[in-house]
């Protein structure tokens, strides 16, 4: 190899090291936000509990 080659190849490196940085940091942006929007979701009251208030409210216990 001569130095060129080592060159390109170094800076094609680099290249694909920074793209692979760039997509993680947008995946997990994206995750973040899926996982927030999943949180939200579960706060808010389900149809189900709307009409009927006092489903799933209570557990029986039985030995």
């Amino acid at each position: 190899m001569d130095i060129a080659e080592i060159s390109m190849s170094l800076s094609q490196n680099q290249l694909m090291s920074a793209v692979g940085t760039a997509m993680l940091g947008k995946t997990l942006d994206l995750v973040e936000g899926q996982g927030q929007a999943l949180a939200e979701s579960m706060n808010t009251p389900s149809l189900e509990s709307l009409v009927y208030p006092t489903s799933g409210t209570m557990i029986d216990v039985r030995v």
